[in-house]
């Protein structure tokens, strides 16, 4: 047997008894996986490896940091309740567009911060009680957030599993755009209309604030509490659209100009506290992707990334596909951002010939429907709680055939990759 195999089975082996058995974080378990991948290889424990690879997605991680103090301002402004007030006055009598503009909402959050979670718990939070208020069961109204949550962590601006899977192929996350909005948006709405259109009744907006079911705070600050969204947004499209004219600022600084200028368009926010309650909230996020850098470094430095390229290159076209269907969204269960970084890679690389940028980005959804797989499924559970369901596999249940549909719209993407790169390039 190879000895980069038997690295790679000890890593595997390590990260799963930590996780599963002795129910570690998963940024730990992989930490331990990457030492034990040290010790195995001869090499002893590899410290300046283990420092680089930790601070191998320091981009990433400081957007995720950024976004997410930036949303919390954004809520805590007002704006976020405030938008879903407009839309349930503008389009209660219009079931088949409020459904849809409902998803959008729960997408949001994990569009800025790439975040399942942080969708569910923000914007699910919030639009849970209009779906149920609808005549949706509650089991339906998670899944719906649920797959909202995971179609808004794959949109853009913000694709950690993309921005993973590019960092390890040397791809510059640029032009992901219109392939992940084409990937996302999509089966988004087929799933609010799939799981709710049948239940739904049309939202008596007026009825229910009478009754007291829908309370409305009025809006105070009129349009500037959207300032804060619009400039992010401007700042993003002006930098790409005229590189030439306008400094490329990053996205850590948009979000963060955002999150300064949305201090004073709404709501008293102290910022101090805000920002400690985003970084709280994101830090899981970001220490899983310091154990992702490490267990990639030492997989790289010991030749076991090489292994899994290798094999990966060597697979027949019906197998590699086939395996790209079950083994990203299983090893996703764990972590979807460290199912990217171990699988994402050498599939892009067993696939180079297509367009690297859709392959990528479809890999990414298809990772993404790990927040769905048990026993972690954290967008499930999650979403379970949002809607009072104590059982998370009834809302689980529910999402099977739209995680279906996300994983053969993925295929197809990734399978057909270069003419449909013709199409949108």
């Amino acid at each position: 047997m190879q000895i980069e195999l038997i690295i790679f089975i000890a890593m595997v082996a390590v990260f799963f008894i930590s996780t599963f058995a002795l129910h570690l974080p998963v940024s730990l378990g992989m930490v331990l996986a990457s030492i034990v991948g040290s010790i195995v290889s001869g090499h002893g424990i590899q410290f300046r490896h283990l420092v680089e690879g930790m601070f191998g997605y320091i981009d990433t991680i400081l957007v995720i940091a950024t976004a997410m103090i930036f949303m919390k301002v954004f809520e805590g402004s007002g704006a976020l309740q405030q938008l879903n007030n407009t839309i349930l006055r503008r389009f209660h009598n219009k079931k088949i567009l409020l459904l849809i503009l409902l998803m959008i909402i729960v997408m949001f959050p994990g569009m800025i911060t790439g975040s399942s979670t942080a969708a569910v718990l923000s914007a699910g939070a919030i639009v849970a009680p209009v779906f149920m208020k609808m005549g949706i069961s509650k089991q339906k109204s998670g899944a719906i957030i649920a797959i909202g949550a995971i179609a808004g962590m794959i949109a853009p601006p913000v694709n950690v599993p993309a921005m993973i899977i590019g960092g390890g192929i040397d791809l510059p996350y640029v032009g992901f755009t219109l392939p992940l909005l084409l990937l996302s948006l999509p089966v988004a709405i087929f799933t609010v209309l799939f799981l709710g259109l049948k239940e739904a009744k049309s939202f008596d907006y007026d009825e229910s604030i009478r009754t007291g079911e829908l309370v409305v705070e009025e809006n105070k600050y009129g349009f500037k509490l959207y300032i804060p969204l619009i400039v992010v947004l401007l700042l993003m499209i002006l930098t790409k659209t005229f590189p030439q004219t306008i400094p490329d600022l990053g996205m850590s600084l948009i979000f963060i100009i955002g999150a300064i200028i949305g201090i004073f368009t709404g709501d008293k926010i102290n910022i101090v506290n805000t920002s400690k309650a985003a970084i709280k909230d994101v830090l899981p996020v970001m220490g899983i992707l310091m154990g992702v850098g490490m267990f990639i470094q030492i997989m790289t430095f010991t030749g076991v990334r090489g292994l899994i390229v290798n094999a990966a290159l060597s697979m027949p076209s019906s197998l590699l596909y086939l395996s790209i269907a079950l083994m990203l969204p299983a090893f996703g269960a764990v972590s979807s951002f460290g199912s990217a970084s171990v699988l994402g890679v050498p599939f892009v690389l067993a696939l180079i010939g297509q367009n690297e940028i859709v392959t990528a980005a479809a890999l990414s959804l298809i990772a993404g429907l790990g927040d769905l797989v048990p026993p972690t499924a954290l967008a499930g559970i999650f979403a379970a709680q949002v809607v009072k369901e104590e059982n998370y596999a009834k809302v689980l249940k529910y999402c099977r055939i739209p995680a279906l549909v996300i994983l053969a719209w993925g295929l197809v993407f990734v399978i057909f990759a270069k003419p449909i790169a013709s199409m949108i390039f």
